[in-house]
């Protein structure tokens, strides 16, 4: 999109939101695609998708409300976007060294894993079961202050005994449905939460 929005915009121009198209892009091997349709195969599938899942992806649709993905507002989006992160610092590394590269004791981690149980939602190594007790051993030396939500299960509330837990009540609403699940989250901190 960098280099050639204009034709990343023109191809999406006449695509319509349909399972058939959704399972035709899902189906196709990227490295037989262009640059350009490789990009519009993974924005394709990430905004027609059941919670944006890039791995073994489904396609989403609500009958009560509109597509994620609007067709005639594509730009426009991807300008706002542009604008929201026009200033902000964009890194491409482990947690270990981004905590360890930006950890100072003015600096405040908003902690986000993937939840226990399900490390490989977003892929295969990328965060493992050990990694939680790496993370907890990492953010247990750290100068910032730090708060992490993650799913309420034994093992976490367990590996993380050292720190202030705090236990909250949330929903999940996944893909704007009208599906609702009531849930316990923990958030864990190196430091006492103002009441």
């Amino acid at each position: 999109m960098k280099n050639h929005l204009d034709e990343f915009v023109r191809y999406l121009r006449w695509i319509l939101v349909a399972r058939e198209e959704f399972e035709r892009f899902k189906n196709e091997n990227p490295d037989t695609l262009t640059d350009i349709q490789r990009a519009v195969r993974f924005y394709y599938l990430l905004k027609c998708g059941y919670g944006a899942k890039i791995v073994s992806p489904a396609f989403n649709m609500n009958a009560t409300r509109p597509s994620s993905l609007n067709l005639l507002r594509i730009e426009e989006e991807l300008s706002a976007a542009h604008l929201r992160l026009a200033r902000v610092y964009v890194e491409n590394m482990s947690y270990e060294r981004l905590i360890n590269r930006v950890d100072k004791p003015f600096v405040f981690f908003y902690i986000d894993p993937p939840y226990y149980g399900y490390e490989n939602y977003y892929g295969d190594g990328i965060f493992t079961r050990d990694d939680f007790q790496k993370l907890r051993d990492i953010l247990t030396g750290i100068k910032g202050k730090f708060i992490m939500s993650i799913n309420d299960t034994k093992e976490i509330r367990d590996l993380y005994k050292d720190f202030h837990i705090e236990s909250a009540n949330t929903s999940y609403t996944l893909a704007g449905g009208n599906r609702t699940k009531k849930v316990r989250e923990l958030l864990i901190m190196n430091y006492e939460a103002a009441a």
